[in-house]
């Protein structure tokens, strides 16, 4: 006697196709210590990124570390997660950010 398997769906595992890929992806817009302005990452200028991180570091209540540690941490998690995809262009840009983050907290 022969049976045939039948897949089951397992309702909700189907990625739409807004569905971050990466756990990094989740992390950038869901951590638990900062919440971030839209798209600062993306933002031209060093200064801005730098601004936004500050203002985020120091009006959150969830962190766990100082502000200055929680921006600059979130910061690096961006450029290292992106990785080799980052264009130069865009990594040149978010590494000025790190010398106006520590320019903004006084540490440079």
């Amino acid at each position: 006697m022969a049976t045939t398997h039948r897949r089951k769906s397992k309702a909700g595992t189907r990625r739409s196709k807004g569905d971050d890929r990466y756990w990094s992806a989740r992390v950038t817009r869901e951590s638990n210590a900062l919440d971030l302005d839209k798209n600062v990452f993306t933002l031209s200028s060093p200064a801005k990124i730098a601004a936004s991180l500050k203002r985020s570091a120091e009006h959150s209540t969830r962190r766990k570390a100082k502000p200055f540690q929680s921006a600059m941490s979130m910061l690096n998690f961006y450029i290292n997660r992106a990785g080799k995809n980052l264009p130069a262009r865009r990594k040149s840009i978010l590494m000025r950010a790190k010398q106006e983050l520590r320019a903004a907290f006084g540490r440079s």
